[in-house]
């Protein structure tokens, strides 16, 4: 796994500035105003940070905005940069300052951020470290990508290092995140990804790894068919956090784990195609939120559940036109095998509910083209049966700057998914994809289960990047559902 940044805490020292290597940050007020920090780095610089913020540049930035002063005479650091951010800056805000920081810093080299007396300076370093990350694990000698240590110097060390500790849990599950969606898919086969998440009990989750022959005595062939064509092994792997009471019913997270996408027999285009590595960009969410929660100790009961297969086409493959029985026991006739990862997650959304009784469910897919149509990269599509988590969701995902919008479901989405020969078909045609996608998962849903559904097709994976992440896979969802945990489910 890529590392985070090794990350420690000081006491403002002054007579440091100097000597820092790498990148050094100082902050300055939205009033342009120089503090002791900023004043003795103005000072070293001879009058070059008075400068610089004096600038119409500088007047123009926003709070948590940047402005970079090359090779700063008197000073060892190869980079100054100046952050524009009030003392009193919410979270928000504090955390763009950290990513800005983060991007204006010269990789391969130490940082240090002064953050003197910033309220939010344990939201600062989480920015930092969430946009300090390079995915190099198939590059052969190509340079340092990323800032190997951080210092942060404030006047209160300690009370900053422990409001940090649940930031940098949450930026490792991120971390864990991006790894494997960025992964191709020759190297994570379901077999790796499955011993990658085996890994997690270092940090005291309980692993739990179900293959064919069992899946096949649960009667999982909804999930089993997708991976037919494939010499990758279905398995599906349970991963439970006890940190709650003992008898607290578990949040279940369950994620689809479609390693590669070929579209099976309703073969995809080609290009493009290798995209699909990130098919499995569901799975790798709860995978990135267990090592959220285990790493923080969270106080709460949560059970990831993933189903890991490969959709290729072979001769013994799933074809259109074939009927397959779910484990809930309800037929479906598979109209187009590219409409999968709703199989796959029919019989784990089922065993979840059979085998835990949770107290809620939530289930991430990048399930469908549809919903990039309807709201492009910025936000995941959000379907529940029950307003009050899907409102403490979006609240969640809002408060961590996750894009997220809800959409509607319905019965009349329903007549969509009819089928001639069997209880429903797996795809509804081309109008409301992202919705009929969510209404036949739905179909696996018990009426008393609160469930939310996210569509993250469109945010798992970014060529262009965001505030937060470089391009490629984003960890979307991770801060997102671990604040809800938090919030919401831990006792």
């Amino acid at each position: 796994m890529t590392d985070l940044a090794k990350t420690t805490f000081t006491e403002t020292a002054l007579d440091a500035l100097a000597e820092a290597e790498g990148t050094l940050a100082v902050l300055i007020g939205a009033d342009g105003k120089l503090g002791r920090t900023a004043a003795r780095a103005n000072r070293l610089s001879r009058g070059a940070v008075a400068r610089a913020v004096e600038s119409e540049a500088f007047g123009k930035l926003k709070q948590g905005q940047t402005r970079v002063l090359g090779f700063p005479g008197g000073m060892a650091a190869e980079r100054l940069v100046l952050v524009k951010l009030d003392r009193t800056a919410d979270a928000e805000t504090a955390r763009r300052a950290g990513a800005a920081i983060a991007k204006a810093a010269s990789t391969g080299a130490p940082l240090r951020i002064e953050a003197d007396s910033l309220r939010r300076a344990a939201d600062l370093v989480g920015g930092a470290l969430l946009r300090n990350y390079a995915f190099t694990a198939h590059k052969s000698a190509n340079g340092a990508q990323m800032v190997p240590e951080i210092t942060v110097a404030a006047t209160k060390p300690a009370d900053v290092e422990a409001a940090a500790a649940a930031p940098i849990a949450v930026a490792g599950g991120v971390f864990l995140t991006r790894d494997l969606t960025n992964e191709p898919a020759n190297v994570l086969t379901t077999t790796e990804f499955a011993t990658r998440l085996e890994a997690l009990s270092d940090l005291g989750v309980s692993v739990e790894v179900l293959e064919e022959p069992a899946l096949a005595d649960l009667g999982m062939n909804a999930l089993l068919g997708v991976g037919r064509g494939s010499v990758s092994p279905s398995k599906v792997v349970v991963m439970r956090w006890e940190g709650g009471a003992q008898d607290a019913a578990p949040l279940a997270l369950v994620g689809k784990g479609v390693v590669f996408d070929t579209g099976g027999i309703s073969l995809k285009p080609a290009g493009g195609m290798e995209d699909m590595t990130m098919d499995m960009g569901g799975a790798a969410v709860v995978a990135g939120v267990m090592h959220a929660v285990a790493a923080r100790k969270a106080p709460a009961n949560v059970v990831g559940l993933v189903g890991l297969v490969e959709n290729m086409p072979d001769g013994n493959a799933q074809r259109p036109g074939d009927v397959v029985t779910s484990m809930k026991g309800d037929t479906i006739e598979v109209i187009n095998t590219d409409a999968e990862g709703r199989l796959v997650l029919a019989d784990v959304l089922w065993y979840a509910q059979d085998r835990f009784a949770p107290a809620a469910m939530i289930d991430l897919a990048t399930l469908t083209g549809a919903v990039i149509i309807g709201l492009g990269h910025h936000n995941a599509g959000v379907f529940a049966n029950d307003d009050a988590l899907a409102e403490a969701f979006l609240a969640a995902a809002g408060a961590e700057e996750e894009g997220a919008w809800r959409l509607p479901l319905g019965p009349a989405y329903d007549k969509q998914l009819s089928s001639r020969i069997a209880d429903m078909s797996n795809v509804g045609g081309r109008p409301a994809g992202a919705i009929t996608a969510a209404q036949f998962l739905q179909r696996f849903v018990k009426d008393d289960m609160p469930w939310i559904h996210l569509d993250i097709a469109g945010v798992a994976s970014r060529k262009d990047g965001t505030d937060f992440a470089p391009r490629g896979a984003t960890g979307w969802g991770v801060r997102a559902l671990d604040r809800l945990i938090a919030e919401r489910f831990q006792g």
